[in-house]
């Protein structure tokens, strides 16, 4: 694969239609072992942290440091970790990472440890390095578990795997917190992790791509991998707004609405991907990209209409589905334009894109809400989402 800046490769064709061949393999199912701990884990420790932060002394600003460290942290190891892949190969690179995701949640939980901030942000730090390595190993492995014909389809299943636990885990931590205590929330979340480390022997063998591998630099400068990743922190920049301010949002109006629209919009964008995986297996991710954008655009914009509960619900759903669907048609994308030594490349920017684009999201719809209001915020942001899709497909002018 050409590494030269602004240059990119075509990947690997699609072979023309025939039989299907089978999705569900003995390896695959192995796999999903290890999605479910990661997700599990990760999800029951991620409001609760900061909670535990809190009863151990922290100030509510310095508890919400415990997550900024786990995000820089997870960003931080995405930049290393295809390197880190190319030398030891996928399976060790995963057990590696669901170790630290694992061991450090067990180490909270242990009799008689000072849990003092200083502690809980070193936890926090070992966990988003971990979380980061298991996605980028794991996206790179779990996509040479796929056939080829059924890689949307196949990528929508995984995305219907990992959003089952992510979707109930988190919840569930600050129920279990609250009912049983921080201890055996930090005990299951490293134990789920754990699990999934047991399963890694089973996995194939073949741990390292053959050819030059890809670096996440090389992966940046590359337009076919940069504007589909581009697209697509657009609209993680929408899920971070959502996920932050929505329950601000509705403060006034009714809780119970903002509750159930964070519900809804995780469970339409796991419909989503498997819709978008189905039909881009049989027509192309390329021409759903942008619906999938346009979509989601309009649920943000309904999603502002805060003062009708079931506007609100409808824009959850709205935006959720096109969430998923330009979830499912970037990643395919990207993948279908890389041999399999970029797999980890990809899987690293892409990663990239939906945690810088949550956490830039986040930051500055704050700003832009305190001098316009919510309602225009969220309009202003919407309107947003079309400019970046035309700006991405935009081809450079020849030299």
């Amino acid at each position: 694969m050409e590494t030269n800046a602004g240059t990119a490769t075509r990947g690997q064709a699609r072979p023309a239609r025939g039989p299907r061949p089978g999705l569900i393999t003995r390896p695959l199912l192995v796999r999903f072992v290890s999605i479910v701990g990661v997700a599990a884990s990760f999800y029951l420790l991620l409001s609760t942290v900061p909670e535990y932060a809190r009863a151990a002394g922290a100030s509510a600003g310095t508890a919400g440091l415990t997550t900024t460290a786990l995000t820089l942290s997870s960003v931080a190891a995405y930049l290393v970790a295809p390197r880190l892949i190319a030398r030891y190969g996928y399976r060790s690179a995963l057990a590696a990472g669901l170790a630290a995701l694992g061991v450090p949640a067990l180490l909270l939980a242990a009799p008689g440890l000072d849990a003092s901030v200083a502690v809980i942000m070193v936890v926090c730090v070992v966990r988003g390095v971990g979380f980061a390595v298991t996605c980028v190993a794991g996206y790179a492995l779990t996509i040479s578990l796929i056939p080829l014909q059924r890689r949307g389809e196949g990528l929508a299943l995984v995305g219907v795997v990992s959003g089952v636990p992510s979707v109930t885990c988190l919840p569930l931590g600050v129920w279990l917190a609250a009912h049983v205590g921080y201890r055996p929330v930090f005990v299951a979340g490293g134990v789920a992790a754990l699990a999934g480390l047991a399963s890694v022997p089973w996995l194939p063998r073949s741990g390292r791509a053959a050819g030059p591998s890809t670096g996440i630099v090389a992966a940046l400068r590359m337009p076919a991998l940069n504007r589909p990743a581009l697209t697509f922190s657009a609209a993680a920049m929408a899920v971070g707004i959502v996920v932050t301010f929505l329950p601000l949002a509705v403060a006034r109006t009714a809780t119970d609405v903002a509750a159930l629209a964070l519900l809804v919009q995780p469970a339409t964008a796991i419909g989503g991907r498997w819709l978008a995986g189905r039909y881009g297996d049989r027509h192309g991710p390329a021409v759903l990209l942008g619906p999938g954008v346009l979509v989601a655009a309009a649920g943000l914009a309904l999603l502002g209409l805060t003062a009708v509960p079931a506007l609100v619900i409808a824009g959850a759903a709205v935006f959720g589905a096109g969430f998923g669907v330009t979830q499912n048609a970037s990643l395919t994308i990207m993948y279908d334009r890389v041999p399999e030594s970029g797999y980890s490349a990809v899987s690293a920017l892409w990663n990239l894109a939906y945690d810088g684009g949550m956490g830039v999201g986040a930051a500055g719809f704050g700003v832009l809400a305190v001098r316009t209001g919510y309602p225009a915020a969220f309009a202003l942001t919407a309107a947003v989402l079309p400019v970046v899709l035309v700006a991405a497909a935009r081809r450079p002018r020849p030299s």
